[in-house]
């Protein structure tokens, strides 16, 4: 956080922003503990569950999480930021009490579940408050850099830090987990009711949302028929000003599917087509996220000062170029160096995609939008792996690289269209 502070204008880092920072932290901690480190081990070699429980287990957590990001990117429309952050947190808690002390699969499953949908609001809440309190000062993507660094930091460090706790106690383990929970709650509770600059409310009413200042009371009055015109409303704004090229919707898409495509094959490919030890493959992914990590906040302020289009142009063209190469390279030093040019695409690609997104958002359902992205954007991480799996079995183990990078070839030239589309068609210009 001291190399934030030194590159990043000190009107971002807000209390606001920090408590952001910190839960976006501590959560991707939990998960990435639970999810590499904690579960796959835990669930066959102490509770003896079966490989199916565990691959339940995980799936009912990405759905869970995919699947309730667009309601919770409505509710904070409706209930207000702080009570979808603090209410989603409060769920993540009952889902890792579950899996603490609960033993059988049924249990197991559930709290996967819930931690899915606990977890689900954690991103439209921090791009919809970064949203809000960078409309001023025109930070976004610098602000993403930063938030970006947090949630790859808790993802990469929790596994790291729990596997010297795990051959101690794996009830240390959980308890560790469940305080890093019981802190993010109470970190939730230092947050403003909504995600508005002074103006936001303002411009929430003069759109028809049922805003969160009221405390959810809107929301609630009336019962359900008052949900289902709050909905109605909703689908009306929406299909009224969400201006966006068809096309935005396979690119969201498309942007995950790529990674996900690789997610459950690389270390397989690394072991077995590559022939490197766990260590060298430990190096590999310190050297590229490293690099990816290093990149953020400049590539942030550059977004900032001169737009999303040259950089993510460049970071799709540099990612499916790499990636692949990477399908059909046998030679080390060839491979060290395509391993850091991954992450230089990654660095190009992360904080300018949000960026990008950001300047689509229609005013008065902004929340809602964010939601609805994240969720089409997460199919992608559900997809991939499944796919993936299948294109190995049948075409070897180059196949998923190969595809990942089509993909990221298809998006650069889906991006290359939009992003030079003319306004006049009513589709909002990306820089």
């Amino acid at each position: 956080m001291e190399m934030a502070t030194r590159l990043v204008n000190r009107k971002l880092l807000t209390p606001t922003f920090l408590c952001l920072w910190v839960i976006m932290f501590l959560v991707e901690f939990v998960k990435g503990a639970l999810i590499v480190s904690i579960l796959p081990v835990y669930m066959g070699d102490v509770l003896k569950l079966s490989a199916f429980a565990i691959g339940l287990s995980f799936s009912c957590q990405y759905i869970g999480d995919n699947l309730f990001r667009s309601p919770a990117g409505w509710l904070i429309e409706r209930i207000g930021f702080r009570l979808t952050m603090t209410v989603g947190l409060c769920i993540t808690f009952g889902a890792v009490f579950i899996i603490t002390f609960m033993k059988t699969m049924g249990f197991i499953v559930l709290g996967c579940a819930l931690l899915g949908i606990g977890t689900a609001p954690l991103w439209p809440c921090v791009l919809m408050g970064i949203t809000a309190m960078t409309e001023e000062n025109k930070n976004f993507g610098t602000a993403m850099g930063v938030i970006q660094i947090s949630s790859l930091g808790g993802t990469g460090l929790g596994p790291v830090a729990i596997n010297f706790l795990v051959g101690v106690s794996y009830n240390l383990v959980f308890w560790v987990l469940l305080g890093c929970i019981g802190l993010v709650i109470l970190v939730s509770l230092l947050l403003p009711r909504q995600a508005a600059t002074g103006h936001g409310g303002e411009a929430n009413a003069a759109h028809g949302a049922p805003i969160a200042e009221h405390g959810g009371n809107e929301l609630l009055k009336g019962g359900v028929r008052q949900i289902g015109r709050n909905l109605k409303e909703t689908l009306r704004h929406l299909r009224q000003h969400l201006k966006v090229s068809r096309l935005l919707y396979p690119a969201l898409f498309l942007q995950s599917f790529a990674v996900g495509l690789l997610t459950p094959v690389i270390t397989l490919f690394v072991r077995s087509e590559l022939g490197l030890s766990p260590e060298a493959f430990s190096l590999m992914l310190v050297c590229g996220g490293g690099i990816t990590v290093l990149g953020l906040i400049p590539v942030g302020k550059l977004v900032d000062r001169y737009g999303t289009r040259l950089f993510l142009n460049t970071g799709f063209a540099l990612a499916a170029v790499s990636v692949g190469l990477f399908a059909f390279t046998r030679t080390l030093p060839l491979v060290w160096l395509l391993v850091m040019l991954i992450g230089c695409s990654y660095a190009l690609i992360l904080p300018t995609w949000d960026t990008m997104i950001s300047k689509l958002l229609p005013e008065g359902e902004k929340g809602t939008v964010w939601g609805l992205f994240l969720t089409i954007q997460g199919t992608g991480m559900i997809i991939g792996p499944i796919v993936s799996g299948k294109m190995w079995d049948a075409w070897g183990a180059s196949a998923p690289f190969v595809a990942s990078s089509v993909s990221m070839a298809l998006l650069f030239f889906i991006h290359l269209y939009i992003s030079r589309k003319p306004s006049s068609t009513g589709v909002t210009i990306l820089d």
